[in-house]
């Protein structure tokens, strides 16, 4: 049987990060083997990936290209994030503790139960619906609440230096605009009243970690 060789490159240079050569060879599979020989993958260009479920705990991942990406469910703990796109990806229930993301472009990310504890997410950023470049701000720059809602959905609220974000389902939004979405779908339901007892939370939690500085 012929073995295939699949090499892990840098999205920015070309340059060759690992290579695999085995029978019946996937990027999927060149990937476990980088993962197990504990190659350093910064700046590996894999978008797409199903990575979902896998062990990246302590890999470093600097400047790699992880957009669209299934992460869900996958042990990131301790890993090398930092300035690493992962715009569209699928990060739900991903284990993120002390991971290290700062300046992780974060656009449209999935992040419903994603364990967060000690995540560095210094100068991480998503883009709003206009293209603006929006960054997280202060210590504890995420809080999620959920499941709630009529599609149990977390509501996941984001600190930034452009104020309050919310994000839920497709919506990514200000709260102003969250509370006219809300009041059109739900008016005054049991599901209503569930998310407007999650904002008063969140209202408190922005008192005590919004910085005071940040303009």
């Amino acid at each position: 049987m012929s073995k295939r060789k699949v090499e892990i490159t840098c999205w920015r240079t070309g340059r060759v990060l690992f290579e695999h050569e085995a029978a019946n060879n996937t990027r999927l599979m060149t990937v476990e083997a980088a993962v197990r020989a504990r190659a350093d993958l910064s700046g590996a260009n894999l978008p797409g990936m199903n990575l979902s479920g896998m062990d990246l705990s302590h890999m470093n991942l600097e400047g790699a290209n992880l957009s669209w990406c299934d992460l869900s469910g996958t042990y990131l703990f301790g890993a090398n994030l930092s300035r690493v796109n992962l715009a569209g990806a699928n990060m739900s229930r991903a284990n993120l503790v002390w991971a290290d993301m700062p300046g992780a472009n974060l656009s449209g990310v999935i992040l419903s139960g994603a364990h967060l504890s000690g995540t560095n997410l210094e100068g991480a950023y998503m883009h709003g619906e206009d293209g603006e470049k929006i960054a997280l701000v202060g210590r504890r720059p995420i809080l999620q609440i959920g499941p709630i809602g009529s599609g149990s959905r977390y509501l996941i609220a984001f600190l930034t230096d452009q104020g309050l974000r919310l994000q839920t389902g497709c919506f990514f939004g200000t709260r102003e605009q969250f509370e006219e979405k809300l009041t059109d779908t739900h008016g005054d339901n049991e599901h209503a009243k569930e998310y407007r007892a999650a904002l008063a939370l969140i209202e408190a939690h922005e008192r005590l970690w919004m910085p005071t500085d940040r303009g």
